[in-house]
């Protein structure tokens, strides 16, 4: 069998040693693509693409087969197999140096995990040993640059992981040449800075150390605008105090994971059921699926976490825990993915908004490796199915009050009652052994009366513990007693209800209203000032602990913010909420529940105004309460108001539908408002979204048209920011029809301000000077909607070729924000004025704002501003002729736009890039790229983006000698022009600069 290389050149030695090179570059290209994808299956689609990247010969079937044949022929023992997909290289791991690199890194990690940290860094120099350069250099094909790169991230990693073995076997010594010639090739990366200022300070060089530090955050506040991570400043503080920072293998490992809740100590019997449990999930083979089923209270949950942490030698990879809620409301499956893919280390826009393609990702996330799933309280098999791993090696757990007959292939285990001795071994956890051993015969009648589960004998045991003077005898006379309780705790689902209700009875009087209180909120993941909020009781503390001691509240830990945070079950909410409705009037329920969202609408405002408004609504100070809360928990919860609100998000999420499943839509509005200003923020769509559609069917089933139109411009706004021009254009339309009929002037104002700057990027100025005139008639001052309808109205006048009235708009406003001092509108301002600046002839001026700009909006937290200057700083730096600072600035800001989802500013920023490689001789890489933005601006429908696309492509296309593909790009190029666009004529010029040649 030959042997093979790509990490450096490509290489090809025969068994005899002999040295082999293809002929021609589509049969070293073919060779390439196969060995990447070695042992797999790379589909004839995809291998054409790579060598005929434009358009295949008619006879390309013919070509490829005729490749192939000529690579056997000319490498002795080359195996490529045919299947029905594609064509498969197939190579042993010693033979291929890419597969022998991961195979020894996988080992290396092996010994790492089994703390070996000595060996783990050998296996890890012998794989990195292995690279001999860049992957494939001398053989540039760019269908791979993608594998080429993740490539490089491998090694990458792999290096960073081997120092940190060295480090933990204390040969820091060595590391800190090789260390700062890393950080010099990637000086963004702070784990190799971690690693340096480690290696550094243990070799006694404290301020080299810091030096590090230093430099580290100089380049990524100038360069990103952002500081240093958790464990870069982390390890700056140890070296600080002279301690010995240990080294981190990863800031944010995904594998392996394990989210499984902690095994309960006391766990009794089941030893049968585990072993089963093992025998089905642990084989290895296939992806098996077990089902634990049985009535409530049986325990389900609770075996299902014990077997899983026994299983866990058998999952290297981790463990996933699920909670489904069946039991009471069903959590919705795109919800659920989303929750998962982000556990896996999915995020932003990578999580698709459709169910099928999250599930799609999730199981691309698990293929190949060892995960067990937990899916806990599965209301039915529709639920289940999108989650089930499709490759062999894991293995799927699933607990459910149904049977789940339509899940095929399942095994199931109906979970009995435990036996006597069961029981007996379980109430003499929780009470003593002593006690119950000197009481056996009442013990037995306790467990008896339980009906032998396992929620109902953790009630009793409980209660015994929390008093450690009653009689056994005596608690069993009172279960004895409940006559109709005790049979409900032999049969159906009234068992789980009779165990909750004795838990119950055993409370104070202040801990059952607490209990019955708690039982009104619908999220079961409770903030502690919630709670206390709920009981409104000075003995309230006190009353929290005696149902933290029953088990029917579980302390959980504290949040980012400082707040203890608690748990209800979902089966023991419903409980309580039942109490509720029977022993408490309608009022006083509301009453309860009026005080907790009174307090939730408080703080989110509080938090709200705290941060950037950068959703282009308005926030009506309409309705809201008086904050319930005293200030000095509102000044600790919202200290950092983005972590509040990271806590809260999905409770606040869960809030906006439950106050309007109760009719409390202006609430639920006045919520969403202030939670969309951390959403629209950070870029969580879905979310805003969800939460937006669901008040506007709760205000169209009520009648209320002014909440449906209020969500509706909301909605607009998203399509808005993800580049759907046409349709948020349309929707923002008949937003501001139906507020001009409704007498909303303010809300109108926001709609056509926001209408203004859509028609900008639909290419219709008149139309767009025409909103944002509109808007400022609407507007009482010249902030809020005005201010940002002056931006529209320059922009729009750019458009026109009427640059000095732009001009004159634009030094109003930068006057304005001066005035104002908000770092943020200024920032703003001077990069409107820079534009007009540049388009007016005075480039020097305009580089002088634009950096001002960067500057100033550097210092705030409006990443989205800053992303929008940066550009703009890109295209004045290329004007000047400054070609790398250009191309960094417009780096910078797709990294920022691609982060906070803002596909329009990511593709226009990505499209000058590929102009930059047009004029470093790279148009055939360029063209692929130019070309999806240009789909792309087709699809949102804006013409002046995709005008200047084509000015671009163009350009690539005469470069690469396609002088048919070069014509035809600059004929729609001139259809799409408009008279006047100084704007359009401005941007061209520039990028059209960088596709020129650098000066030597």
């Amino acid at each position: 069998m030959p042997r093979f290389g790509v990490l450096g050149p490509l290489t090809i030695e025969s068994p005899h040693g002999r040295r082999t090179t293809p002929r021609g570059d589509h049969q070293r290209t073919l060779l390439a693509v196969l060995l990447l994808n070695a042992n797999a299956s790379v589909p004839v689609d995809a291998l054409v693409e790579t060598l005929w990247p434009e358009t295949p010969p008619k006879s390309y079937a013919s070509n490829l087969h005729t490749y192939l044949s000529r690579l056997r022929a000319r490498i002795e023992g080359l195996e490529i197999e045919r299947d029905p997909h594609g064509y498969r290289l197939v190579v042993e791991p010693g033979d291929l140096d890419l597969l022998s690199f991961r195979e020894a890194a996988a080992a290396g990690k092996a010994a790492a995990r089994a703390g070996d940290p000595a060996v783990s860094a050998g296996h890890y120099r012998r794989a990195l040993a292995l690279w001999r350069g860049p992957v494939l250099s001398g053989l540039h094909v760019p269908r791979l640059d993608a594998d080429v790169a993740r490539l490089e991230s491998e090694r990458l990693a792999a290096f960073e992981d081997c120092v940190d073995a060295e480090l933990s076997d204390g040969r820091h010594g060595e590391l800190t040449g090789e260390l700062q010639a890393m950080i010099t090739e990637h000086p963004l990366r702070e784990r190799l800075a971690a690693q340096l200022m480690i290696a550094l300070h243990r070799a006694g060089r404290q301020a080299d150390s810091l030096a590090v530090y230093r430099d580290l955050r100089a380049t990524l506040v100038e360069e990103l605008g952002v500081e240093p991570g958790a464990e870069v400043r982390r390890v700056h503080t140890a070296v600080l105090r002279g301690e010995d920072p240990v080294p981190a293998t990863k800031v944010t490992p995904v594998f392996p994971i394990c989210q499984l809740p902690p095994d309960i100590a006391d766990f009794a019997g089941r030893e049968g059921e585990i072993a089963r449990l093992s025998g089905l999930l642990g084989d290895g083979s296939g992806v098996p699926v077990a089902v634990i089923t049985g009535e409530p209270g049986a325990g389900k949950s609770t075996l299902a976490v014990s077997a899983a942490h026994r299983l866990r030698r058998s999952f290297p990879d981790g463990q996933l825990f699920v909670p489904l809620a069946g039991a009471s409301s069903p959590r919705d499956l795109a919800d659920v993915l989303g929750d998962v893919l982000r556990a896996l280390g999915v995020t932003g826009p990578a999580i698709p908004d459709d169910v099928e393609a999250r599930a799609a990702v999730y199981r691309g996330r698990l293929a190949d490796r060892r995960v067990l799933v937990v899916l806990d309280d599965a209301a039915g098999p529709d639920q289940i199915r999108a989650l089930l791993p499709g490759t062999p090696g894991c293995a799927v757990l699933i607990t459910s009050r149904q049977r789940l007959s339509g899940l095929a292939g399942a095994n199931r285990l109906h979970l009995a009652p435990l036996s006597g001795a069961e029981a007996m071994t379980l109430l003499a956890r929780l009470a003593g052994p002593d006690r119950v051993g000197a009481e056996r015969a009442d013990a037995e009648r306790i467990a008896k009366a339980c009906g032998n589960l396992p929620l109902a004998l953790r009630i009793a045991g409980s209660r015994l513990a929390m008093r450690p003077g009653l009689p056994l005898g005596k608690l069993a006379a009172k279960l004895e007693d409940e006559v109709s309780r005790l049979d409900e705790l032999r049969v159906s689902d009234l068992q789980v209800r009779g165990s909750i209700a004795l838990s119950y009875r055993a409370l104070s009087p202040a801990a059952r209203r607490a209990f019955r209180l708690i039982g009104r909120c619908r999220t079961l993941d409770l903030p502690a000032l919630a709670v206390s909020t709920l009981i409104d009781d000075e003995d309230a503390d006190e009353a929290i602990d005696e149902l933290v001691e029953a088990s029917l509240l579980e302390a959980t830990g504290l949040d980012p913010t400082g707040e203890q945070r608690f748990r209800v079950h979902d089966l023991v909410r419903v409980f309580a909420t039942e109490l509720g409705r029977e022993l408490e009037t309608r009022a006083e329920r509301v009453a309860t529940v009026a005080k907790v969202s009174d307090a939730a609408l408080c703080l989110a405002d509080t938090a709200a105004r705290r941060l950037p408004r950068t959703v282009p609504m308005p926030l009506s100070d309409q309705d809201l309460p008086a904050q319930p809360l005293a200030d000095e928990l509102v000044e600790r919860l919202l200290r950092d108001p983005g972590a509040w609100f990271s806590v809260e998000r999905a409770n606040l999420v869960t809030a906006v539908s439950s106050l309007c499943a109760v009719g409390w839509l202006r609430k639920a509005l006045r919520v969403l408002e202030r939670l969309s200003a951390y959403l629209y923020l950070h870029s969580h769509y879905t979310d805003m979204r969800t939460a937006y559609e669901t008040l506007r069917d709760a205000a169209r089933e009520a009648g209320d048209r002014h909440i449906v139109v209020i969500a509706e411009a909301n909605l607009a706004v998203l399509l808005h920011a993800r580049g759907e021009y046409e349709r948020a254009a349309e929707g923002y339309r008949e937003c501001s029809k139906e507020l001009a009929a409704l007498g909303d002037s303010s809300a109108q104002a926001w709609v056509e301000t926001n209408l203004a700057h859509c028609l900008v990027g639909l290419g219709r100025a008149g139309e767009s000077l025409h909103a944002a005139t509109q808007a400022r008639a609407l507007s009482t001052v010249d902030t809020g909607p005005g201010a940002y309808a002056r931006h529209a109205e320059s922009a729009a006048l750019h458009r026109l070729g009427k640059v000095t009235e732009a001009l004159e708009i634009d030094r109003r406003i930068l006057a304005h924000a001066r005035e104002r001092g908000d770092e943020r509108q200024l920032g703003v301002a001077l990069q409107g004025l820079s534009w007009s600046l540049m388009l007016d002839g005075r480039p020097e001026e305009a580089l002088e704002t634009i950096e001002e700009s960067v500057r100033v909006l550097r210092r705030t937290t409006a990443k989205s501003a800053l992303a929008k200057s940066l550009r703009t700083q890109g295209a004045i730096l290329a004007g000047a002729g400054r070609r790398v600072g250009a191309v960094k600035a417009y780096e910078n800001a797709r990294r920022l736009a691609g982060a906070l989802e803002e596909r329009p500013r990511e593709l226009s920023c990505t499209r000058a890039i590929a102009a930059s490689w047009i004029g470093d001789g790279r148009a055939d890489r360029a063209i692929p790229v130019l070309r999806r933005c240009l789909d792309e601006f087709r699809a949102m429908g804006g013409k002046p983006a995709t005008g200047l696309t084509l000015h671009v492509l163009r350009r690539a296309y005469e470069a690469v000698g396609e002088t048919k593909a070069a014509e035809a790009a600059g004929e729609e190029a001139k259809r799409l022009e408009v008279p006047h666009d100084a704007n359009a004529s401005t941007l061209v010029r520039l990028l059209l600069s960088l596709t020129e040649p650098a000066p030597a």
